[in-house]
């Protein structure tokens, strides 16, 4: 069994990313930011949808054409090649992801 909430390291320098589940076309991640944010510059353009869940904590995504203020409970649609980018995470505590990646 797995808990998504246990196991959350501090201090945490780095975004930590963790595969949960993986099949031919389905990855399932958990990813844990505590402050963290994508690099100035820096978009992700992905080859897979991506679906997001914000479980705990707080995030701001921006797109090219919008900006999404994520709060628990919060779930976003990221269709392949949606440039996309992390400009902030909560910096008091962890924000916990759940990500699934499909084709």
């Amino acid at each position: 069994m797995l808990n998504l909430f246990d196991e959350v390291p501090t201090p945490l320098p780095e975004e930590l990313v963790q595969k949960i589940l993986s099949g031919p076309n389905l990855r399932i991640e958990r990813i844990v930011s505590h402050g963290h944010a994508s690099p100035d510059g820096f978009w992700y353009d992905q080859e897979q949808n991506e679906f997001v869940v914000l479980l705990k904590g707080a995030a701001r995504l921006r797109f090219e054409d919008e900006v999404i203020e994520m709060i628990p409970g919060s779930s976003v649609n990221i269709p392949a090649h949606r440039r996309h980018r992390v400009e902030w995470t909560t910096p008091d505590g962890p924000t916990i992801w759940l990500a699934v990646f499909y084709e």
